[in-house]
Parts: structure tokens; C-alpha cells; sequence
């Protein structure tokens, strides 16, 4: 459908439709707009993904030569 038919189509209606339809339009961009939004990740949501061994703080058998 074509922009010049849609446009048309649209100046025919009555006023009330007018409205009617403009108001369904802004609800489509509205729903377009929320679906293509960036979603951010919720504080909390990598709980309990990464552990902490227990022998973390302890040192590395790769340094004992340093120490």
C-alpha cells in the first residue's frame, strides 16, 4: 500500500475515525519504539552464575619462588 492511497483512505474517514486511527497509529509506534529497545540487565540477575573457591585468597604455587 502506498503512501498517496493511504493518505487518501485516511482524509475520507469522518473526524471521530480520524482520531481513532491517528490514536492507533501512535500506540503502533509506541509498540514498535518498546520492542527495538536496548534491554539493560537488572542488578542481581548473575547471582549465583560465579563462585569463589575457598583457597582463593591463598597463594600460588607458581610464586612460591618469589616468596
Amino acid at each position: 500500500m502506498n503512501s498517496t492511497l493511504t493518505y487518501s483512505r485516511f482524509s475520507s474517514l469522518p473526524h471521530s475515525l480520524r482520531n481513532e486511527a491517528n490514536n492507533y497509529i501512535e500506540f503502533l509506534v509506541l509498540k514498535h519504539n518498546k520492542n527495538n529497545r536496548k534491554k539493560h540487565p537488572k542488578a542481581g540477575c548473575m547471582k549465583g552464575i560465579f563462585t569463589i573457591q575457598p583457597d582463593f585468597n591463598e597463594p600460588l604455587e607458581d610464586f612460591k619462588d618469589y616468596m
